[in-house]
Formats: C-alpha cells, sequence, structure tokens
C-alpha cells in the first residue's frame, strides 16, 4: 500500500500570513462547475448561491475589523481578491471593538493594551470557505464544494497591486479567455 502524501504546500516557506500586507487570493469551486452564476454581457450576473459567496466576503470584513477589502469578484466558478490585514483598522473603526463599544468610551490607553488576535490568511479563508459552504448546503445546494486549498499572492509592490486590482475588475470581460472557464 503506497502511503498518502500530501501535495507540498504554496506558501512562502517561513512567511508570517497573519502580518500587516495586501493579499492577492483566488479560490474555486471543486471541479470548477460554475455554481455562481453566469457573464452575460461581460458583466457577471451572480445567481442565490453567487450572491451568498459575495455576502460571505462581506461577513468576513465584517467580522475581522482588522480586514479592507481592495478588490472582489465573484466569478461562475471562482473568487478573486484583494484582502488587506491592517492591524491600524481594529482602532479607527468606531464599534468594531468585539465587545460591542464605542472609542471614545475607552481611554486610549487602555485600546493599546488589549491584544487583538490576528487569523493568518488561511484561517480567514477557512471562515470565508467554511460559512458559504455551509449557507449554499442550507440553499438546497448540497454538491457545493470548494476546492481543497486556494492560490496567494503576497503584493509587495504598487505597481503589482494595480495590475492585479484591474484583473479582478475586468475579469468577467475576459471569461471565456479565463483559464477557469467552463
Amino acid at each position: 500500500m503506497i502511503p498518502y502524501r500530501r501535495k507540498p504546500t504554496i506558501r512562502k516557506p517561513g512567511y508570517d500570513y497573519s502580518q500587516d500586507g495586501l493579499y492577492f487570493v483566488t479560490s474555486c469551486v471543486k471541479h470548477q462547475i460554475c455554481h455562481f452564476g453566469n457573464v452575460e454581457n461581460n458583466k457577471m450576473v451572480l445567481n442565490t448561491f453567487g450572491l451568498i459567496a459575495h455576502q460571505r466576503w462581506d461577513w468576513l470584513l465584517n467580522r475581522y475589523p482588522y480586514l479592507a477589502s481592495h478588490a472582489f469578484i465573484v466569478m461562475p466558478n471562482h473568487i478573486h481578491g484583494v484582502l488587506e490585514i491592517n492591524r491600524s483598522l481594529v482602532y479607527s473603526r468606531e464599534g468594531k471593538l468585539g465587545c460591542n463599544e464605542k472609542m471614545d468610551r475607552i481611554p486610549t490607553s487602555e485600546l493599546l493594551e488589549q491584544p487583538v488576535k490576528i487569523k493568518p490568511l488561511d484561517q480567514l479563508l477557512g471562515a470565508y470557505k467554511t460559512t458559504s459552504s455551509k449557507l449554499i448546503h442550507l440553499a438546497e445546494l448540497q454538491e457545493f464544494q470548494w476546492q481543497r486549498s486556494y492560490h496567494d499572492h503576497i503584493i509587495r509592490a504598487e505597481k503589482s497591486y494595480h495590475r492585479i486590482v484591474e484583473y479582478i475588475r475586468t475579469n468577467p470581460e475576459r471569461w471565456e479567455e479565463d483559464r477557469f472557464y467552463r
């Protein structure tokens, strides 16, 4: 019997994926089945399941106050997003302290002493995929599954950032040439 071997990780070895930064992520539906809607006239038209995938991205941003989204799109069988982890956002959003208290009620010195647990990118995407899958199953698509992993790219240069954001924004216009096209 041949022992099961996991594919080697595609994550950057030794990199702390919970540190502040910009991350380009792509996650695909298992077998690249088009469950989220269709591209019509170069625009993505989301169905019920696509709307859930989109709403869960918003949920992720609201759930974790240190996150910001710079670009996001749900395509027929995958999602693309630029996610920013930024610790300073925790203290700049009124009412986003986890205990639902307004920042003006708490002295700044106390805020700075409260540790904030930052989830790494894999746990954030895991939360997104888990919650979206559960809601999609409840919406009567029991066979829905995300592909096991996801693709990420650490964005370090402004030129790369602009190229990726434009790629996401214009993705529906190139759908028929897309490698995920089915």
